[in-house]
């Protein structure tokens, strides 16, 4: 048991040079880890070399569980949920780090702010920094392509209808605020804070597996239906008045091109820069009735509108100008049919930053129609494409930042063997399209790097995925809608 006390008292001083932990409660936060782990209680003088001078409680966590299985104090199948207690035993209540975050974002601003707040949820094992930074990730042709190896594929979308829900009805979803301290999904390290968004009780949480630097979702206090309307917009321009150096945006509040959580309306955001933000307007254009707003066509593979003022409320009307005629607009001949018996198929994925000029929303077009072709969503990745893409593609893809499956960390090594010995084995017969045109990008290349050729075969694989997604496939359809409602070239 002494291995054992060492690491006990090495994580209450981890706590204390990390998480605020004040030296009064030492002896309490010690004696409750030895409660939590099943381990006898013990005077700190006993273990003068506790050492707890470490950036991440990873090490010790690690060398708690070995130490525990020895002892036979955890199961296995058991070690999550124990390190998930003792750190969220170890970690400030939410009131006080909530009065942290207020304090610097008053005596500071919203970026100090947050950044405080992200490295303390990832001083205190919420937000898996270790695990998401052996995440593959990179950039190609505009697109940031990311292999997603923390979690499975997500592929059900009545649990996102349900906002993956569980027996019991509570929490009522995975978001909702009362899963601070749930023990039923491991969330005791879990931290939010409160923010006003349209006058109205939001609260802001990072995620624990981001698939960017800083990413976490603003959810409604109220538990009640995603959705998209024209207090949206002011929403988000709130949001961004208070962390300018964000970008926020909300899903479509529809199956297959929403998010994994549809049941509870939230945005998602975060302190990255997008591929789509850096694209540039290739076509502009003009509202006579609002002279002073900037409108144009993204040049990107997607449909997307670009929405530039300094007006607030002009912002948010011309926004929801082009929202609502897209909700109810139908082109059968384009495949687009707004509704039909199953129910609204168009719907708008509205993202923002905060410029020198003031906000620039862009407004992405999506539908989730259905074909006999493509069960999956006519405007979805198509069938070639869903060996390294199936699941939703959602306001981040839309984006241009791919999270692709983590199973395919393996499977495309196995494929870059097969090209370079010149033959693709039966067993992944499925990847013959990626093989194919890997290998022509490989022989292109001079056969220098087979790595880098299967980068660029994902990267064009994503962008072709981006416009599949596209609802109009080029300029003349797009500026044949938009003239419907006075935008015009």
């Amino acid at each position: 048991m002494d291995e054992l006390k060492k690491i006990i008292c090495s994580l209450i001083d981890y706590a204390e040079r990390n998480l605020s932990l004040d030296p009064r409660d030492k002896i309490y936060k010690r004696n409750e880890l030895c409660e939590i782990i099943g381990a006898p209680c013990f005077d700190a003088a006993e273990v003068p070399t506790a050492d707890g001078n470490r950036e991440l409680p990873d090490e010790l966590l690690s060398a708690l569980v070995a130490e525990c299985k020895v002892a036979r104090l955890v199961k296995d199948g058991e070690e999550e949920a124990l390190i998930d207690k003792v750190m969220g035993e170890l970690s400030l209540m939410p009131s006080a780090v909530a009065d942290m975050f207020d304090a610097i974002l008053r005596d500071e601003d919203g970026k100090a702010a947050t950044e405080w707040l992200y490295g303390y949820c990832i001083k205190n094992d919420y937000v898996k920094k270790s695990v998401l930074d052996k995440n593959p990730r990179f950039d190609v042709d505009n697109i940031t392509v990311t292999i997603n190896k923390a979690k499975p594929e997500f592929r059900d979308a009545k649990k996102a209808a349900s906002g993956n829900s569980i027996v019991g009805g509570y929490p009522k979803c995975t978001i909702c605020r009362e899963n601070e301290n749930f023990g039923g999904r491991n969330k005791r390290t879990l931290r939010t804070v409160g923010i006003k968004l349209g006058g109205h009780d939001w609260f802001w949480q990072f995620s624990p597996y981001g698939y960017f630097y800083q990413h976490g979702i603003a959810v409604n206090g109220e538990h009640i239906p995603m959705h998209v309307d024209k207090q949206t917009f002011y929403n988000l321009m709130d949001f961004v008045d208070m962390f300018p150096h964000f970008f926020i945006g909300s899903n479509a509040a529809l199956p297959r091109i929403g998010g994994s959580v549809l049941a509870h309306d939230h945005y998602q955001g975060g302190g990255e820069v997008l591929p789509l933000q850096r694209a540039g307007v290739r076509r502009q254009l003009f509202d006579k009735s609002f002279p002073d707003v900037k409108i144009g066509i993204v040049d990107w593979p997607g449909t997307v509108v670009r929405v530039e003022t300094d007006s607030r409320d002009d912002m948010a009307a011309v926004c929801e100008k082009i929202r609502a005629a897209w909700v109810g607009y139908s082109d059968p001949a384009l495949g687009i049919v707004c509704e039909d018996g199953d129910g609204i198929h168009n719907a708008v994925s509205p993202t923002v930053i905060k410029t020198a000029k003031g906000y620039e929303m862009n407004i992405i077009l999506r539908s989730n129609i259905t074909s006999e072709e493509f069960p999956d969503g006519v405007f979805h990745a198509h069938p070639e494409f869903h060996i390294v893409k199936k699941e939703s593609i959602g306001l981040i893809e839309a984006q241009g930042l791919f999270v692709l499956p983590g199973r395919l960390d393996e499977e495309l090594c196995r494929v870059e063997k097969c090209i370079t010995a010149g033959k693709l084995t039966k067993d992944l017969s499925d990847f013959k399209l990626v093989y194919d045109e890997a290998k022509s990008i490989y022989e292109a290349d001079g056969k220098r790097d087979v790595h880098d050729a299967m980068r660029k075969e994902l990267g064009s694989i994503c962008g072709r995925i981006l416009h599949n997604t596209a609802v109009f496939k080029n300029d003349g359809q797009f500026i044949e809608f938009l003239k419907g409602i006075n935008i015009n070239g």
